[in-house]
């Protein structure tokens, strides 16, 4: 079993992740309002890192959120209030995080769509100019269009 200050040390870590994940999701949704999926997919991979970080410091934290109360009844209570601060701030900024994310997927929808509406608009015309043509080389063929004027 580890220490309470070795499990402190891990929520305390935890906090330092998420305020990463928090600055790579603002990073994130300046590459998704720009369109730029390269430097987006980088972001992920970031993010990806530093969740397998969170992963990491959950193995050490997640028993002791089983038994909470224990725990914190068996700190001072000091090192308490810090923990439940520190606790307090990574709920914050996950909810922050999570809410951004959600974000940047409904612009994403929105801008597939558009897309979708532009190829739909784009085949649309693409028909109307083929059977304009055909029309008109088919009048032209057959004498009809006076072309003379």
């Amino acid at each position: 079993m580890n220490s309470s200050l070795d499990i402190i040390t891990a929520i305390e870590q935890q906090l330092a992740c998420y305020q990463r994940l928090a600055k790579l999701a603002d990073v994130q949704r300046e590459h998704v309002q720009m369109g730029d999926a390269e430097s987006l997919l980088a972001v992920l991979q970031r993010r990806a890192g530093v969740l397998e970080e969170l992963s990491a410091l959950e193995r050490v934290v997640g028993p002791v959120k089983r038994d909470w109360a224990t725990f914190t009844r068996s700190l001072s209570d000091d090192s308490r209030q810090h923990v439940e601060q520190v606790m307090l701030g990574s709920r914050e900024l996950l909810e922050q995080i999570t809410k951004s994310d959600q974000d940047d997927v409904l612009l994403l929808q929105q801008r597939k769509l558009n897309v979708g509406k532009q190829i739909g608009q784009a085949t649309a015309s693409r028909q109307v100019n083929r059977a304009y043509a055909g029309a008109a080389y088919s009048a032209r063929g057959a004498g009809n269009m006076d072309l003379s004027r």
